[in-house]
């Protein structure tokens, strides 16, 4: 016999045939309740990980980690501005930008977001170089005139590679027939497809010097957009290269572009980790049932122990101890079996669409047409430390009650 002697005795009791085949089937329940509960929360925060880490990599596609503008105004020196953010360690890219909304016409008309960029620097910040899937990136030359759509906005426009748009700018020109708006003919020369509407649809790309002239703005570019080697030091760095260029500047980071959005993501992901954390409680506090059938079974034994000599102390650690056995069982089993299906949640999507004969996200529907999973340490270990103190909890008002066992009365019928 090793010691401590709760120990044995409740490790003991979890290997003993029980004369009451329903405490072992209530308790083999527990463990699986247990079990499918982490593994189900697991699963499902590894998921929610994955949209969300697909999705912020697809908006800082478009969306730089840091912007730098001109307050009321443009920028002239840009080329010093984007000299001085190279300067800063913190900053892997830089690139100038001009920002306006326009009005595209086509075989038919939609309003948009015209973005005038470097084709030659543009690369260092966003990943639309690498998303045109029509046409060439390095069609865009200053003074061509191309422009580059998004794949929804040129299927609105009725439009493809060779054809041409006109560009309506929001000012105005003297003419002898009058005021009139600014206007040019542009020719697409590719199409691009980030996975976003809200790009998609409504941007069109052409040369930086070409929307500085549309635009009227003498040279000048609305700002610098910066990556950086730390996305979530974006705001920092923006006002340190601010401050550095001297005047006023407005900054904006990725999170404030997009902050509504971020933050309903968290939301959703914490109310799914609040719901299952509560699946998850239920099938512990199974254990509670389990336990206090066990003590009603063990009535007699328990009066033994006492008359032997034990503590309500050491009574009460051997249901403890069980409790947390059958615990520790089923969160291992669930942790073993969450981990497996989050790395391969796809391939399992993949096989029950098989299966059963359906697409769960069909891909001319749904821009992200598989589950992405992004399984992270720190919740695994988090769900764990969670579900094991809820079962330790569990195992307490059981092991409470039978430590108020009184020999005289458990034994006044044996």
């Amino acid at each position: 016999m090793f010691r401590p002697l709760p120990a044995f005795i409740g490790l003991r009791y979890l290997r003993a045939k029980r004369r009451n085949h329903f405490i072992s089937f209530i308790s083999l329940v527990s463990m699986l309740g247990i079990a499918l509960g982490v593994a189900a929360l697991i699963t499902v925060i590894s998921v929610m990980n994955g949209f969300e880490k697909e999705l912020r990599s697809r908006i800082l596609g478009m969306v730089s980690h840091a912007t730098v503008t001109g307050f009321g105004e443009g920028i002239d020196d840009w080329r010093g501005a984007i000299t001085a953010a190279r300067e800063d360690a913190r900053v892997v890219g830089a690139a100038p930008f001009v920002e306006r909304e326009v009005m595209i016409q086509g075989l038919r008309v939609s309003g948009g977001f015209l973005r005038g960029v470097d084709p030659a620097l543009e690369p260092a910040v966003s990943d639309v170089a690498t998303k045109v899937v029509e046409g060439d990136w390095n069609s865009l030359e200053a003074g061509r005139w191309r422009v580059i759509l998004g794949r929804e906005l040129a299927l609105w426009l009725g439009v493809g590679v060779g054809d041409t748009v006109t560009i309506y700018a929001p000012t105005l020109r003297s003419t002898p027939a009058g005021t009139l708006p600014t206007l040019r003919q542009f020719t697409v020369s590719g199409i691009f497809e980030i996975g976003m509407a809200e790009y998609d649809r409504g941007m069109a790309i052409v040369h930086l010097e070409d929307a500085s002239r549309l635009m009227r703005m003498g040279g000048q570019v609305s700002g610098v957009r910066l990556k950086l080697e730390d996305m979530f030091r974006a705001w920092v760095v923006a006002a340190d290269l601010a401050e550095r260029l001297g005047g006023l500047y407005r900054i904006r980071d990725w999170t404030q572009e997009h902050s509504n959005f971020f933050r309903a993501v968290q939301t959703e992901r914490m109310v799914m980790f609040v719901i299952l954390s509560l699946i998850v409680a239920v099938a512990a506090f199974n254990l509670v049932s389990t336990l206090v059938m066990l003590v009603t079974d063990k009535q007699a034994d328990i009066a033994i122990l006492r008359t032997l000599g034990a503590t309500p102390g050491s009574v009460m650690g051997i249901f403890v101890i069980q409790g947390m056995v059958s615990g520790v069982i089923g969160i291992a089993a669930g942790v073993v079996g969450g981990v497996l299906l989050a790395m391969n949640v796809t391939n399992v999507m993949r096989f029950l669409e098989g299966v059963f004969g359906f697409q769960l996200m069909p891909a001319e529907i749904y821009y992200i047409s598989e589950l992405p999973s992004d399984l992270r340490a720190a919740n695994v270990v988090t769900i764990t430390v969670l579900a094991f103190l809820m079962s330790l909890v569990a195992t307490l008002y059981p092991a409470w009650r039978a430590a108020r066992t009184q020999p005289a009365e458990a034994l006044r019928y044996e």
